[in-house]
């Protein structure tokens, strides 16, 4: 049935509340983020019986963020705006680049201070109020760092990055950077991904067979080799098979995982973090109707997650991890009975995190991407990419944990303001995050959250930016409180397990694909796509195989407060209103569902936004909860 004759999707309020289906009006029904909710340990629900445990999600696994008595009080681990001036040339307002001087300040803290740190002895650079010139990526890999601004209307970063920062390969018909097309030596620039940025939280160790390379890259190069110490093709351990289940080195909800009896497993110790890589396979693709396809499909870890390793069993070659595994783990590709991928057998693995950054923190100022002969009107719902050589991220985080960023605001970024890939119990609060130069073909453009887990995106505001996403496995995660302008969007790779509640989310009809002026295309890059963009969009097998996979199990949305208008000047329609029952995507009570009309799975979300996924359609909608949060005990302002 469409969403109109079922009701519950596209009632008016006045009628919703008539009908029972509303309660009383969320703290986010005026459309502010929720900024001053209590997220500590204490204020967190017991887990809601069916659904996922969310009480460790955020920093630490829910810890409060650090204050005043967490920073180290040795003066050499704090390094003011007067040091930064004298002792780094880092000055404020005088257009000079300050690009050396961060870093230096950065290497000074990581080679000082970062041995002996810890959580509540954190070092601190403070930045001086007025206006720094950044042109090339500055690397945050000081371990337990707070980098601190005077405030978001003081202290302002403008990146405007080199001519060996900004990307020199652009694919064939100039729309986006060319991963294949940046190599060096062994490298390709696919191993940047998910690309440059102004902060990245990342390792900068080389791994030693590409040392080499390293040395003689040229400098739009060499960054194609930092970091590689955590590559699963080096670090990775190959994975057997467990007693009495062929083909199988774990299953849903085991802790234990069997390693390969060959290979080194020195890098995998007790309290390290690990991250389990399930093949895919083609029974998987299978199981998400996502055969068959015209796509190539890719001979990858869609199905993956960090743990913290519990134990070592160094004689039976096993780790056990810290909490159960969400995926089975089959030894490779072909190990469950599936035919190879693309003719290739591709194998699972338990990759270490040799060189994690952990504890890294950004707080109290604003950060921009400078583009002068572009005008920032012009990317106001222009879903294209007006510059691709300057498709830099503002925050990234890659092989980081317990990291956050507070009360930042970053205005028209080159894409991503803050983008992860392969991090865990990161906490995004409070931010303001208004536009992008780029939000087109390739991914551009999003508050996205790309194999994250465990983490919390709590009372930031989104503006002007493509969607807010999670994908490529990301799990764990919840999402409260925050006011966007765009869709709450599973993009595809099976990620599960999040939580979205009592955010705002008001799309106006501008905000579709349709509305592209600069390099365009839909979300495969394939053509035109006249859709438009609801504000959850669920990413079915058909088209998301064409980048990753579909969505998976047990995503959760409650109490939000969603409108869509979807005709210029029309009425803003409510989507989804009723705030007491729990919309789990992706389940039909006992589990995995893909979403279908009639029987028949979904090729595309677009078009079928508004139809009715409940009663065994791929939407479980039989639980209700009288709270106004299903992660906090008390959701009033503080």
């Amino acid at each position: 049935m469409s969403w109109k004759h079922r009701g519950f999707l596209a009632l008016g309020a006045s009628a919703a509340i008539a009908a029972g289906l509303l309660t009383l009006p969320s703290p986010v029904a005026n459309g502010q983020p929720l900024t001053s909710l209590d997220l500590s340990a204490g204020n967190r629900r017991a887990p809601v019986s069916g659904l996922y445990d969310w009480t460790k999600a955020g920093y630490r696994g829910g810890q409060n963020l650090p204050g005043s008595g967490d920073i180290n009080s040795n003066q050499t681990c704090q390094i003011t705006p007067e040091e930064l001036s004298s002792q780094y040339n880092v000055k404020p307002n005088d257009t000079a680049d300050d690009s050396t001087g961060l870093q230096a300040a950065i290497d000074a803290i990581r080679t000082s201070c970062s041995n002996s740190a810890n959580y509540n002895k954190l070092s601190l650079i403070t930045l001086p109020a007025g206006e720094l010139v950044v042109t090339r990526e500055i690397h945050v890999d000081a371990d337990y760092l707070l980098i601190r601004g005077a405030g978001t209307t003081a202290t302002k970063v403008v990146y405007r990055p080199d001519a060996n920062t900004l990307y020199d390969a652009l694919t064939p018909d100039k729309s986006d950077w060319d991963e294949d097309g940046m190599t060096y030596g062994q490298g390709k620039g696919g191993w940047l991904w998910p690309g440059r940025g102004l902060f990245r939280v990342q390792s900068r160790g080389v791994h030693s067979s590409y040392s080499g390379d390293y040395s003689s890259a040229p400098a739009n190069r060499k960054d194609i080799f930092e970091g590689t110490v955590n590559v699963h093709w080096k670090s990775g351990v190959k994975l057997r098979a467990k007693a009495g289940d062929t083909g199988f080195s774990a299953r849903t909800g085991d802790q234990v995982v069997h390693l390969a009896s060959s290979g080194s497993i020195t890098a995998l110790t007790a309290g390290s973090f690990v991250n389990i890589r399930a093949a895919n396979t083609q029974k998987f693709y299978q199981e998400q109707q996502a055969l068959p396809t015209p796509w190539p499909l890719l001979n990858m870890h869609m199905r993956q997650q960090i743990f913290t390793i519990a134990s070592v069993n160094t004689s039976q070659r096993t780790i056990t991890l810290d909490k159960p595994l969400e995926f089975d783990v089959p030894v490779s590709s072909t190990s469950d009975g599936s035919p190879p991928i693309a003719g290739a057998t591709y194998d699972s693995k338990a990759a270490p995190l040799v060189d994690p950054v952990v504890g890294v923190g950004f707080e109290d100022f604003t950060f921009t991407q400078d583009m002068p002969n572009l005008n920032k009107a012009e990317a106001v719902n222009n879903y294209g990419n007006m510059d691709p050589r300057a498709q830099m991220h503002g925050i990234v985080f890659k092989w980081a944990a317990n990291s956050w960023v507070r009360g930042m605001k970053a205005e028209m970024t080159g894409s991503h303001p803050i983008v992860t890939e392969e991090a865990k119990n990161l906490q995004i609060v409070n931010n303001e995050l208004d536009g992008s130069w780029n939000k087109g073909k390739g991914g551009n453009g999003y508050f996205r959250g790309s194999r994250v887990w465990d983490s919390l995106y709590a009372g930031n505001i989104s503006r002007n930016l493509r969607h807010f996403t999670f994908q490529w496995s990301a799990a764990g995660n919840v999402v409260i409180g925050n006011d966007f302008d765009s869709d709450m969007n599973l993009h595809g790779g099976w990620e599960r397990n999040n939580l979205f509640e009592l955010n705002t989310a008001r799309l106006s009809y501008g905000h579709r694909p349709g509305n592209c002026r600069a390099n365009c295309g839909d979300e495969g890059g394939s053509g035109p796509d006249d859709s438009n963009w609801f504000p959850i969009w669920w990413g079915a097998g058909k088209k998301a195989v064409k980048w990753s996979g579909a969505s998976g199990a047990k995503n959760v949305f409650f109490n939000n407060t969603m409108t869509k208008q979807t005709a210029t000047n029309g009425p803003f329609n409510d989507y989804y209103p009723d705030k007491q029952r729990i919309y789990i995507f992706g389940w039909n009570g006992t589990g995995y569902k893909h979403l279908d009309v009639d029987g028949t799975p979904i090729a595309d979300w677009a078009k079928n936004e508004q139809r009715d996924y409940t009663g065994g359609h791929g939407v479980d909608a039989t639980k209700t909860d009288s709270a106004q949060s299903l992660f906090l005990k008390n959701v009033s302002r503080r």
